[in-house]
């Protein structure tokens, strides 16, 4: 069966070969067993059901959290001619029955669920009426208590498993899973750990960096200037952040959008979707724009402010390069930034237990903040994923900044925090610092101090930039509470005794990852354009990789596109015409004269549409249910398959589908209830008139 799966990725997804554990994953899965599957995010997880769902009799049955991802996954697989849909609290009580009786007769092989829906006992009544032989728990990390996103309904789904009749096999899949986690996960669901696959947390296509001390607003804009046409998301940590970010961003024309849980679901729903269809080039965020966000071309994350934990860091990061395109993940760190997680931490853990778990959680966030080795190893080993060797690209491996003596501005920074009595904030020190008549100033007589006016030659949010640099370094330490105050450590008073020299590097230089390819550009434009046309994000059309494949490979012929990767048969079909005059206009503009190796071009053979291949076996005399046992598909899908080569071949007989007599009785009722649905024309007939029947009749009347 594995033979079919390789297959069956060629021609779905228009990949030759799977990546790291997919094919493992999948040949357990098909071997019945049930499996847990660790991969990296961006590394492939879904593949590891949708495969299966092409070749099992049954339905897949997919749990996941993520209703913002079900319809981009559902709209995806609809591209490549999966038959998919989603039940979720975003239909009507109607269109869920819909749905479910479409599922009854073998409409959709795949059937995304919320976890919450398994707290309904008449929707798993539903459930136990459908042939599910593959169960997907999607995100399976939030079955753990241990984990960092712990949903009690997630409980509900090992019950749910031991009341379906089908006996299905169940498959857990995540991208953050502690070794802790990963026990939890396989002891809840039933699954062998030691035959549980890890493939290790590495993203080779992702560079670290941690920013430190510089004004981040300031970085954020440049950075965004020097890459104006790359999709990014910016995360912060609370509401307030993200619209003063976001404001901020837009002041300069920056195409910018916002997205936290105080925008109405409405609003939310529509920036997310200017988001994914690329009208907006960057998203502000909080962890709301939480798991899911599927967008394969997203280039950078920026953290404004430091998250939470490392599963929550590494998820959010995780969302650039799920093409597998080199994408950054930049943490812009300040000190007070530990202070407002603890405090977020305080506010909305109550179990104590549960609070210290995650101030431990966020002690290891703070010491990656810090940490001077490689920050892909810390990350990697956080995970269990032991490693000693360097990415040799993180911002720590690359280091190479000359640095700078500051030691005097430091003491005097120092120096005029105590002599103010450590019980003011940056804003009230610097201003100190640079000379100012604040009258609340004067009121305290701080212009009297011997360090009043001593940085006057700088502006005022240029000494901030220096408070802010040496809080990151530990010199100065913030207070907790809404308007932190700011003290002199012990590191900070050994400055000041002439014991410590404060050093600092210069600033990050921004180097844009824009690609300034004028064919790349070509190409991005007509996917938006299809993409509108099918009310898609461009992604799902095709991804920034396949395009990038496309401009090396230069294809004019259908062979020749369909080698570039991501291409399969159903995409070449409905979109390589347009893409190969572009770049045959393109060629001749330039005087390219490149054209892919004829070795290279995979036999004609191979390439033959599978509905084809299905009708030459019906043609051979082989019913529909020996095609699907020899194919390794279902009868439904043969079925299609004979039905779309019946409308191709023009000297079909339709009469060997369906006899004069039955197609009159069909046509008859379809033209009282319409030809929109199948069910209703059914529900007219007798039994023994199959669905197939049905649709025999109503596409031979449109030939």
């Amino acid at each position: 069966m594995i033979t079919i799966a390789r297959k069956n990725l060629q021609k779905y997804f228009g990949y030759e070969n799977f990546r790291i554990g997919q094919e493992q994953i999948i040949e357990r899965v098909l071997s019945g067993k049930h499996t847990a599957g660790i991969m990296p995010t961006g590394g492939g997880k879904s593949i590891c059901y949708q495969i299966p769902a092409t070749i099992l009799q049954g339905v897949t049955l997919v749990i996941s959290p993520l209703i913002s991802l079900m319809k981009d996954q559902v709209d995806s697989l609809h591209q490549v001619g999966i038959p998919a849909t989603f039940i979720n609290s975003s239909l009507s009580y109607n269109e869920v029955n819909e749905r479910l009786m479409d599922l009854r007769y073998g409409e959709y092989k795949i059937l995304y669920v919320a976890p919450e829906r398994l707290e309904s006992e008449s929707f798993i009544n539903e459930l136990k009426n459908l042939p599910i032989l593959l169960v997907a728990v999607d995100e399976a990390h939030c079955i753990s208590s241990w984990g960092h996103d712990f949903r009690p309904s997630y409980l509900r789904i090992k019950n749910l498993i031991q009341e379906l009749p089908s006996e299905p096999t169940i498959l857990a899949l995540t991208a953050t899973a502690t070794p802790q986690v990963k026990t939890d996960i396989c002891s809840q669901l039933g699954i062998d750990e030691e035959s549980a696959i890890v493939t290790g947390f590495e993203r080779e296509n992702l560079s670290f960096k941690v920013i430190k001390g510089q004004n981040r607003l300031d970085f954020i804009s440049n950075y965004i200037k020097q890459n104006k046409n790359e999709s990014g998301i910016i995360y912060a940590a609370t509401r307030k952040e993200v619209d003063n970010v976001m404001n901020q961003l837009k002041k300069q024309g920056i195409s910018v959008g916002k997205y936290h849980a105080g925008l109405s679901d409405a609003e939310r729903s529509m920036q997310q979707d200017a988001f994914l269809q690329d009208d907006l080039n960057v998203m502000v965020a909080t962890n709301a724009f939480g798991m899911g966000i599927d967008k394969s071309n997203v280039r950078y994350v920026i953290h404004y402010q430091m998250p939470k934990n490392m599963e929550s860091y590494y998820q959010e990061a995780g969302r650039a390069g799920r093409d597998g395109l080199e994408s950054e993940c930049i943490l812009l760190f300040n000190a007070q930034d530990v202070q407002i997680q603890r405090f977020l931490i305080e506010q909305s853990t109550y179990d104590f237990g549960r609070q210290k778990q995650e101030i431990q959680k966020l002690q290891s966030m703070k010491d990656y903040s810090y940490c001077e080795t490689c920050l892909q190893a810390f990350i990697l080993n956080y995970f269990g994923d032991h490693n000693e060797h360097s990415c040799g690209k993180c911002s720590n491996c690359i280091d190479n900044r000359s640095a700078i003596d500051i030691t005097t501005d430091a003491q005097i920074v120092l120096s005029c925090i105590i002599r103010m009595g450590e019980r003011f904030g940056k804003t009230m020190v610097a201003s100190v610092l640079t000379g100012s008549s604040n009258k609340k100033l004067l009121e305290f007589n701080f212009h009297e101090l011997t360090t009043y006016g001593l940085l006057k030659n700088r502006t005022l949010k240029n000494v901030g930039d220096l408070i802010d640099f040496l809080t990151s370094e530990q010199y100065i330490g913030v207070t907790d509470g809404k308007f932190p105050l700011l003290r002199v450590t012990n590191k900070g008073r050994e400055v000041l005794l002439n014991k410590v020299q404060v050093m600092k590097k210069e600033e990050i230089v921004i180097v844009s990852t824009n690609s300034n390819d004028e064919l790349f550009d070509l190409l991005r434009k007509l996917r938006k354009e299809i993409a509108a046309e099918l009310g898609v994000p461009p992604f799902v059309v095709f991804s920034d990789s396949t395009l990038k494949d496309l401009c090396h490979l230069l294809p004019t012929t259908e062979e020749e596109f369909l080698l570039a990767k991501g291409v399969g048969i159903q995409k070449q079909q409905r979109f390589g015409a347009q893409f190969i005059e572009i770049i045959k206009k393109y060629k001749e503009e330039h005087q390219i004269e490149q054209t892919v190796s004829k070795s290279s071009i995979i036999s004609t053979k191979d390439k033959i549409p599978s509905h084809q291949i299905s009708y030459e076996s019906y043609k051979d005399g082989l019913s529909i249910k020996d095609i699907a046992k020899q194919r390794g598909l279902n009868t439904v899908t043969i079925e299609n398959h004979i039905l779309q080569s019946a409308v191709e071949d023009e000297n079909f007989n339709w009469h060997e589908l369906v006899p004069n007599d039955i197609e009159e009785q069909i046509q008859g009722v379809i033209n009282l209830v319409g030809s929109e649905k199948l069910k209703p024309i059914k529900e007219e007939l007798h039994s023994d008139i199959s669905y197939f029947m049905i649709k025999a009749v109503i596409m031979k009347s449109g030939v």
